[in-house]
C-alpha cells in the first residue's frame, strides 16, 4: 500500500486558486495523485467563494488546496465552510488569503514556500557569481567593441575568489543561498534580527554588512518594519562598485534612492522585484547598463511548478494519514515571513 493510500481516508478537498494557476499547477500526474489522496473535483476551481457553483463543495470541504489567486478566506467564507479544518497552499506566501478568522477558527495551514525557495536561491546564486565576475558587463562591452579588452584594467579585482557576500534575512531562501554558496571561496555574512541559531557563517548587524560586502542579497520579508529597509542612508553605506540583488520584495528598498545610486554609476544591481511591480515605462532602470532587471521570474515558473504541487500533495497526504504538516505556517511565524 502506498503512503498516499494511508488509512483509506480521502478528505473532501476543494481547489481554490486562479483558474489559469490551476491549469499550470494541476497537470495530469498531479491530478491522478490528487484523486488517490483526496475526494475532489479537479475540474471545479474556486476563484470566487461567492460563486453559487462553489457553494456545495465549500460546504463539504475539509481541506482547501490553494494557489496564487485564492480569494481571502474571511469569516463569512468560513461560515459557509463548517467542515473546513486545513488549508494546504501550493505556493509561497499565504498572507493574501489566510485571515485572522482562520486562526480564530483553528484552521491548520501549510505552505510550499520551501519548494518555491529553491528556484529563487538558484537565481540568486547565479546572480552572485555573475556579479562578481562582471559577466554581464564584459558581455556588453565585448558586444559593443567587437574586441577583447584588458578586463583586469577595466574591472580591477573582478572575480569570485575571496569576495564577500552579504545575506540580508535568514529566510528559507536566505538559508538555502547560504548552503549553495558553501562550495565557493567566498566569505558569507548574514544579518537578521530574529536569527538565534548558528548557520555556520558570521552574523553581523545590517550596517556593518552593507559596508563590508561586494554583493548584498535581500531575503527579508515585506513587513511594516522592513519597508525601505535599505533607504538612501543605508544604500550610501554600500561599497563603491558593489552589487545589490533583490529577489524578495520591492518594498524593502527605497526605489527612488536606489535609482539615484544606479544612475550615478556607483552601484550595480540585479533586480527581480520592484515597487511598483511593473516600473513606469520611463524608468531609467530598463536601460542602465549596470542593471539586470527581470520581471519577477526568480520564483517557481514553468517546470518548477511541479516541485510546489508535489510538496503540497505530500502535505495533503500527511493530513489524510493523521500526521502533522511538515511545513506548517502559524499565526506567530506568519508575522515574520513573506
Amino acid at each position: 500500500m502506498s503512503a498516499d493510500a494511508g488509512n483509506g481516508r480521502r478528505p473532501a478537498t476543494l481547489l481554490a486558486m486562479g483558474r489559469g494557476v490551476a491549469e499550470r499547477l494541476i497537470g495530469d500526474a498531479v491530478r491522478d495523485r490528487l484523486a488517490r489522496i483526496a475526494d475532489t473535483d479537479p475540474g471545479l476551481v474556486a476563484d470566487d467563494f461567492g460563486d453559487p457553483l462553489v457553494a456545495r463543495a465549500l460546504a463539504r470541504a475539509e481541506v482547501l488546496l490553494t494557489g496564487w489567486g485564492c480569494p481571502p478566506i474571511t469569516a463569512d467564507v468560513l461560515a459557509r465552510a463548517p467542515r473546513l479544518r486545513a488549508v494546504v497552499h501550493a505556493a509561497g506566501s499565504v498572507k493574501q488569503h489566510i485571515t485572522e478568522a482562520c486562526w480564530r477558527r483553528g484552521i491548520i495551514v501549510s505552505s510550499a514556500a520551501a519548494a518555491n525557495a529553491e528556484p529563487v536561491a538558484e537565481y540568486t546564486l547565479a546572480a552572485i557569481l555573475f556579479a562578481n565576475k562582471r559577466v554581464l558587463d564584459i558581455a556588453r562591452l565585448y558586444r559593443e567593441r567587437r574586441a577583447v579588452l584588458d578586463w583586469d584594467r577595466q574591472f580591477p579585482g573582478f572575480g569570485n575568489y575571496r569576495r564577500t557576500v552579504g545575506i540580508v534575512g535568514a529566510s528559507a531562501v536566505g538559508r538555502r543561498v547560504i548552503e549553495l554558496l558553501r562550495p565557493f571561496d567566498l566569505q558569507v555574512l548574514v544579518s537578521d534580527p530574529y536569527l538565534t541559531e548558528d548557520l555556520g557563517v558570521p552574523r553581523v548587524e545590517l550596517d556593518e554588512l552593507l559596508g563590508r560586502c561586494d554583493v548584498v542579497s535581500l531575503h527579508a520579508p515585506s513587513l511594516p518594519e522592513t519597508r525601505h529597509l535599505l533607504d538612501a542612508a543605508r544604500l550610501g553605506r554600500m561599497r563603491d562598485g558593489a552589487t545589490l540583488i533583490n529577489t524578495a520584495r520591492g518594498a524593502l528598498v527605497d526605489q527612488e534612492a536606489l535609482t539615484a545610486e544606479l544612475v550615478s554609476g556607483r552601484l550595480f544591481a540585479v533586480i527581480d522585484v520592484t515597487e511598483p511591480e511593473v516600473l513606469p515605462a520611463d524608468s531609467p532602470l530598463y536601460d542602465l547598463p549596470q542593471v539586470l532587471l527581470t520581471p519577477h521570474v526568480a520564483g517557481s515558473l514553468g517546470g518548477e511548478l511541479a516541485r510546489m504541487s508535489g510538496l503540497a500533495l505530500e502535505e495533503l497526504s500527511r493530513y489524510a494519514r493523521g500526521l502533522p504538516f511538515a511545513h506548517p505556517v502559524t499565526a506567530e511565524t506568519l508575522s515574520r515571513i513573506a
